[in-house]
């Protein structure tokens, strides 16, 4: 496979976005394509013992910065990493498309055909999907791509959600929810109870409303909700996670006694910071553009693109867009 790599994306590019496809390409038997400054990328592969692996430079012209707002972006740099990469999937020339870039930006240029991949015939909003940081890594979508949803858009979520873990993490008929503030069938919002009759004669294994807390204990292999509350779901988790860690570590630290009990524990506290690690996502998928996208945080490191670049291979190993493609054509 060739998998494309936006060497111009992270908030330090290009460090960690070569070092990361560096070491994909050491383990991978696949080509990775580095898009952007091709004079920077190659002052940075110097740095590397990259001699004899799969890597290609591609030039682009422009950078597309965090600042930068979406429409800008489309109208004014056509000639970004971003474009680039993504049209060397839209040509065949590349498999799938890794960015630590704008995610705005990337949502833009994706859902565009004009001047990126496109979306699949049939889907209304594309959708973006996460593991949820517990040990029963349930998925969730849309985790902000779409703040303001219809029941519709939920249903198509659930869909493609369902699709991603059973193709991806080779879950066979994945548990559906909606996120809710209840499990009853009468609590939610307006959108909530109209998604639920959807669900209902989806075909899914569709298991009801969960709440938050649920979600965390693995009560489904799919929350699906709207973008907002997704979005505003994962930030406080992960705030939630950072602030326990960080009060741990005070009062470990705060006297001798807690001190060498600290000492001794020291082993687990670092499975659950390893295990909680967002960089051992890697990055999210797209779902419901023609093509394989997959986003990771402006602030990845290494490990993290190397991480959504293996996240790339699989997804389009597994055939996920033409899976979707086919399951949006049965619905319609």
């Amino acid at each position: 496979m060739r998998v494309v790599i936006d060497a111009m994306g992270s908030d330090n590019y290009p460090v960690p976005d070569v070092a990361g496809a560096v070491m994909a390409a050491r383990q991978l038997d696949d080509t990775i394509v580095l898009v952007g400054n091709e004079s920077a990328i190659k002052t940075e592969l110097a740095k590397h013992d990259s001699g004899g692996l799969a890597l290609e430079v591609v030039q682009a012209d422009q950078i597309i910065t965090m600042e930068d707002k979406p429409s800008q972006v489309v109208r004014e740099k056509r000639g970004s990493s971003m474009h680039v990469g993504m049209n060397l999937v839209k040509s065949g020339d590349a498999d799938a498309f890794v960015t630590a870039g704008n995610t705005g930006a990337a949502l833009a240029v994706a859902m565009l055909r004009s001047v990126g991949l496109g979306r699949i015939p049939g889907i209304k909003r594309p959708a973006l999907g996460v593991i949820f940081p517990t040990p029963e890594r349930p998925f969730l979508i849309d985790y902000g791509a779409n703040a303001d949803c219809r029941p519709e858009h939920l249903l198509q979520f659930a869909m493609m959600g369902s699709l991603y873990v059973e193709r991806v993490l080779g879950i066979k008929e994945p548990r559906v929810a909606l996120i809710s503030n209840g499990e009853e069938e009468g609590k939610g919002n307006i959108l909530v109870q109209e998604t639920i009759p959807l669900l209902d004669t989806s075909g899914l294994n569709f298991v009801g409303n969960i709440e938050p807390k649920e979600l965390m204990r693995g009560a489904a292999d799919v929350a699906v909700t709207d973008g907002f509350t997704g979005n505003i779901l994962m930030k406080t988790a992960e705030a939630v996670a950072s602030y326990m860690s960080e009060s741990i570590r005070k009062y470990i630290k705060s006297n001798p006694f807690t001190a060498v009990g600290g000492l001794l524990a020291r082993p687990a506290f670092n499975r659950v910071k390893q295990h909680l690690d967002p960089d051992e996502v890697g990055g999210v998928p797209l779902l419901g553009i023609n093509g394989v996208v997959i986003i990771a945080h402006g602030s990845s490191s290494a490990t993290a693109i190397k991480r959504a670049i293996e996240q790339a291979r699989s997804v389009a190993d597994k055939a996920v867009v033409e899976a979707i493609a086919v399951g949006i054509k049965q619905e319609g």
